[in-house]
């Protein structure tokens, strides 16, 4: 009886960031590169979601919610802005 083993293994993974929308409501680039601020997609450009189950890269909220002059409201649908916790 000849037993066949496995001789080579190639893998293959892709990823991507499960938020509704593909792009960013913001600066509207793809959630699978990165905001106009970096360079390289990365840690360096997560992603952050709000109460409001909107998403948005790291850095664009950072700069939405600063540019306020009062109570930050999410850029999408003007809810009061909350980190998602």
């Amino acid at each position: 009886m000849k037993v066949n083993l496995i001789q080579r293994w190639h893998a293959v993974a892709s990823w991507t960031w499960d938020a509704q929308d593909e792009t960013c409501g913001i600066c509207r680039m793809a959630f699978d590169g990165c905001c106009p601020d970096c360079k390289l997609p990365g840690d360096d450009c997560p992603l952050i979601w709000g109460a409001c189950n909107h998403a948005f890269h790291l850095h664009c909220i950072l700069k939405w919610v600063n540019s306020q002059t009062s109570q930050a409201h999410c850029p999408m649908c003007r809810r009061e802005w909350q980190f998602k916790g």
